[in-house]
């Protein structure tokens, strides 16, 4: 099976505990659901920081991305249907979904 990043973009912040605990509800029923398909399910970003050509850096993203998953599914359809039905979608988030090349060679 190929495996497939999941990038979350945006999002709104829930707007109080309880509704937070909705969503998270809702999103590991999700990935329940997708059972084997499931290979690295949340990885969050914290505390981001872009680094510029310069040498500059500074706190903050220069995109939305918020966070990732890594998916396997036969087919690059499978995995768009299921980016579809990610709640993630319900607080306002957007989903890129690319196939995950794997390179040859070994570093020394």
């Amino acid at each position: 099976m190929t495996q497939y990043i999941f990038i979350y973009l945006g999002g709104e912040h829930p707007s109080n505990p309880e509704e937070g605990k909705k969503h998270f509800e809702k999103y590991q029923k999700w990935l329940q659901d997708l059972g084997d398909s499931v290979v690295s399910p949340a990885i969050p970003f914290k505390d981001t920081h872009t680094v510029y050509k310069d040498g500059r850096t500074q706190p903050g993203t220069s995109t939305l991305m918020s966070g990732m998953s890594i998916l396997k599914f036969e087919t690059l359809q499978d995995a768009l249907a299921a980016a579809k039905a990610c709640p993630f979608l319900e607080i306002g988030g957007t989903l890129e979904v690319s196939e995950m090349i794997e390179m040859s060679g070994t570093i020394n």
